[in-house]
């Protein structure tokens, strides 16, 4: 796959008129960009950087499952949803190598554990980003929200940490392992 095929898929599932397209394009390349600057920044990483940028352009392609009306999204399922439901959509897109950073991006991941002692509405798996490109896409999601009042521009640290803080320190520990691997300094340079 290639990224023009990535963009034909999104505009298959967000036609460019629909309310939740704004959305989902403006946090989609946000994130694509950040990838792209983690990687730049990190050669070391040896990564495939158009592979890690159609990861990103796709990472929420769910969310138009979701009742998500601040985004523009009107499905049926909660928006916690959105990363499982991804990742079938884009298996049945034979995107199987893909497909699973839609569900090991949120938060910074969901193990098995957090998804059964929270009684979370999910399938019963771990969610945990386990390659490197999955850990730079999660990672990079974490600089934006498609909700924030300016969605193109990335989050402080100190509001990331402070999200994640209501999901437990071990959330914060993560984000904090990926800070210390990937940096973050550039992309705050790069986003004004």
């Amino acid at each position: 796959m290639e990224t023009s095929d990535a963009l034909k898929l999104i505009e298959k599932y967000y036609p460019k008129d629909s309310e939740a397209s704004r959305y989902y394009h403006v946090h989609a390349n946000a994130v694509a960009k950040a990838t792209q600057l983690i990687i730049e920044n990190n050669p070391h990483l040896k990564v495939d950087i158009e592979k890690v940028k159609i990861m990103a352009l796709l990472h929420d392609i769910g969310i138009f499952l979701t009742n998500a009306p601040a985004i523009g999204c009107y499905g049926t399922f909660p928006y916690l949803a959105h990363g499982y439901l991804g990742r079938e959509l884009l298996e049945k897109e034979g995107l199987n190598d893909i497909a699973p950073v839609c569900e090991r991006h949120v938060g910074v991941g969901l193990s098995l554990f957090d998804i059964e002692k929270n009684k979370l509405p999910l399938p019963h798996r771990d969610m945990q980003p386990q390659t490197i490109e999955e850990k730079i896409v999660c990672y990079a999601d974490k600089f934006f929200s498609k909700s924030s009042p300016h969605p193109e521009l990335p989050k402080p640290i100190d509001k990331i940490i402070h999200n994640l803080s209501k999901y437990g320190d071990d959330k914060i520990k993560k984000f904090l392992e990926m800070e210390n691997m990937f940096g973050s300094h550039y992309i705050y340079e790069n986003f004004r």
